[in-house]
């Protein structure tokens, strides 16, 4: 299971979310947002992380060329889409970057032709991401077979579970639903999230969903990280000691 933590605004959330297992981490560049960080913040942590960890710069409705230059400034992986990009800008986008994810809302209409996509992965998220809200989980059903499907909106410890049995996404992305405070993450949160996460034994195979079969030319969530990594992971992370030492950190105080 690809699991993306979302919405890191520190080195020691970063760290200890990949220390804890989770395979990507998102950076907010939305106006307006709690969680907002800036480019050269989001380079700050990015160049902490251990070689192999899927870095995304989260954009809603930015210029094409704002999108690909903060994320090579930033030195992330690629962006995750959460406005209404026309499949010409992420096409566009994705020719200039190695990893595209494309959101959208359970209810919006596009999500049936979201196979249509240049995008990496197909993120299915409530009408108002980041706010912990969770949609009705038939309305996935939507999404086109054959896609690699990652699930948002409202995802917590205590529905993590039930939600990958019943969509068996390709990919789990979560911010509220493992916070203390907005922005801030919670470590006893994020263990059991992650841990429950990985316990599910899904994607069965490599198009996204637990089906047998699908999209031939879909890549293993090993060859995901490797190549995303390999080409625009510019830290390798050499002191490994760090993340262990955020979790014995935890471990001390308690939780």
């Amino acid at each position: 299971m690809f699991v993306k933590i979302c919405g890191v605004t520190n080195e020691e959330d970063a760290l200890l979310a990949v220390a804890l297992g989770a395979d990507c981490i998102g950076f907010n560049f939305v106006a307006g947002s709690i969680r907002r960080i800036t480019p050269a913040e989001a380079e700050a942590i990015a160049r902490r992380l251990p070689h192999g960890t899927v870095t995304v710069g989260v954009f809603k409705n930015e210029s094409p060329d704002t999108i690909v230059s903060i994320v090579t400034q930033a030195g992330l992986s690629g962006a995750q889409l959460h406005g209404r990009e026309p499949v010409s800008e992420v096409r566009w986008i994705r020719k200039r970057l190695p990893f595209v994810v494309q959101a959208f809302s359970a209810e919006d209409p596009h999500l049936a032709s979201a196979g249509n996509s240049p995008a990496d992965i197909i993120l299915v998220d409530s009408a108002t991401p980041g706010a912990g809200h969770v949609f009705d989980w038939r309305l996935a059903s939507n999404a086109p077979s054959g896609v690699r499907l990652m699930i948002a909106g409202g995802l917590n410890p205590d529905n993590i579970t039930e939600a990958i049995t019943q969509l068996r996404p390709y990919g789990v992305d979560v911010a509220t639903g493992v916070e203390s405070t907005p922005g801030k993450k919670d470590a006893k949160k994020m263990q059991k999230f992650i841990a429950l996460a990985k316990a599910s034994g899904y994607p069965k195979d490599n198009s996204g969903r637990g089906e047998e079969g699908g999209d031939s030319d879909a890549r293993s969530h090993a060859e995901t990280q490797r190549t995303f990594s390999d080409d625009h992971q510019h830290s390798s992370y050499a002191d490994s000691t760090v993340s262990h030492s955020a979790i014995y950190d935890w471990m001390d105080d308690g939780q």
